[in-house]
């Protein structure tokens, strides 16, 4: 947890674009986007990956993605849609070790194919 990219802006240790903030959760955009709108979701709590969830984060989940709602209209992208991404382990593409959500949205963003 102590190299944590994350914690250490969620402890404000490393600056960050934040666009939303309470204390289960931060959203910030992110350094490389992927698409026109790229935020990160990000639970306060250090939990490393989806593997990690217990029953006690449902409403730590459950906040989190009623929050991408109101973040994607705050950001008027709401009305022409949306993605939300987890991705769990290194071969999903998992970067950083602290579970994370990707809002991606602004632009039509593709399908994604599934082999």
């Amino acid at each position: 947890m102590e190299n944590c990219v994350f914690c250490k802006i969620i402890n404000r240790e490393i600056p960050a674009d934040i666009v939303y903030e309470d204390d289960i959760m931060i959203a910030f955009k992110d350094i490389a986007p992927q698409a026109k709108v790229h935020i990160l979701l990000v639970p306060k709590e250090h939990i490393p990956n989806n593997l990690y969830l217990e029953g006690r984060h449902k409403s730590v989940i459950g906040h989190i993605i009623l929050k991408a709602n109101e973040i994607a209209k705050q950001l008027g992208i709401a009305e022409t849609g949306f993605r939300l991404i987890v991705n769990t382990g290194p071969h999903s593409g998992q970067e950083v070790p602290h579970i994370h959500w990707h809002l991606l949205g602004g632009e039509p963003l593709g399908r994604l194919i599934c082999k």
